[in-house]
């Protein structure tokens, strides 16, 4: 090979290596400027359809109310979900031994989560609902202490394992209340459950406020209007998508 073409093709390898290191660079400033937001819950942010009784399936992932945060926020985010049907704030459920771990108990899964997810700027938690559930027994100012303590651990967890990352914000959520309970089985599960849930926003705003963390009624947003009364259409996941997207730009922008 002439010394001519042994430099004709060292330069090209060259130039191909630099671009591809520009090209890497580039990609790590866009994923260093990309918002990301961690969005934990229960069914209703997994995307439960509502059905009168049985099984039931979710709703395609542009239709669940994380899907619309993220097409509403668009480029510049990347909305991570975390639903788990049935999940509580801070209580295990034993009626649903299957799910194995950390089972329901949100506080006992979210650590972990965080961790795995980092960096994240921002923490949404929906929780609440499957608290009213009669068998705990909990008060609305219970349910509020069990958001405190999931608002705690996502300030504890800190930079994660092995990383250094900054603490995430958080946006603490109220559910709407519960609407008509149907049929029978679901209405004696969640009996008393709709003044309960009907009670949340101020306990979940006095702890949002002293933990530093901000607050949105999602109640004023949406209602429960599935035929069961504890899930959403998808006309309100639209409405929760949309004005969640509203709060979280005025807290990230």
């Amino acid at each position: 090979m002439s010394i001519t073409r042994r430099s004709l093709i060292g330069g090209i390898a060259a130039l191909a290596f630099m671009s591809g290191g520009a090209v890497h660079a580039q990609d790590q400033d866009q994923a260093a400027e990309t918002k990301r937001i961690l969005v934990y819950g229960d069914s209703n942010t997994w995307g439960y359809i509502p059905v009168e009784s049985g099984p039931t399936e979710r709703y395609a992932a542009d239709i669940r109310w994380p899907g619309v945060l993220q097409a509403e926020l668009g480029e510049g985010y990347e909305v991570i979900e975390e639903g788990l049907s049935a999940r509580t704030t801070d209580i295990p459920d034993p009626t649903l031994p299957n799910i194995s771990g950390a089972g329901l108990d949100g506080s006992a899964a979210l650590s972990p989560i965080i961790a795995s997810h980092l960096p994240l700027d921002l923490v949404v938690i929906m929780l609440g609902t499957n608290d009213v559930k009669a068998q705990f027994d909990r008060s609305p100012f219970r349910i509020g202490l069990g958001m405190g303590a999931l608002v705690d651990i996502v300030q504890q967890t800190g930079s994660g394992v092995g990383t250094d990352y900054p603490t995430p914000e958080i946006l603490v959520l109220a559910p709407p209340p519960l609407g008509d309970l149907y049929p029978e089985g679901r209405a004696e599960r969640f009996a008393g459950g709709v003044e309960k849930t009907q009670a949340l926003p101020q306990f979940y705003e006095a702890v949002a406020e002293a933990a530093g963390a901000d607050f949105l009624d999602v109640g004023t947003l949406a209602e429960t209007d599935g035929i069961d009364g504890v899930h959403f259409s998808a006309e309100m996941h639209e409405n929760i998508g949309q004005g969640v997207a509203e709060k979280v730009k005025s807290m990230m922008e």
